[in-house]
């Protein structure tokens, strides 16, 4: 077989940069940087923008957009169009 043909399958923490939460996980990501864990042991830090933590629709924080009206609206817009 060839060597290095797979990427590093390693312990990472990914951290939420909105909510602050942190978790550790197995992953093939590549970092620079890198964090403490409560472990006491050192692992690269990957930095995500949204997670489970914060995401809208895990939150229950879910925007709905309201419809009612849409099709009306849109027939309302075009009727004078229909030949």
């Amino acid at each position: 077989m060839r060597e290095n043909l797979h990427p590093i399958y390693r312990d990472v923490v990914f951290k939420d940069l909105q909510s602050g939460f942190s978790f550790l996980t197995r992953s093939t990501i590549q970092t620079k940087e890198t964090i403490t864990w409560e472990d006491g042991k050192e692992y690269p830090l990957a930095k995500v923008e949204i997670s489970s933590k914060s995401h809208p629709f895990y939150t229950g924080q879910d925007r709905r957009v309201d419809t009612t009206g849409r099709v009306e609206k849109f027939m309302n817009k075009y009727k004078n169009l229909k030949k």
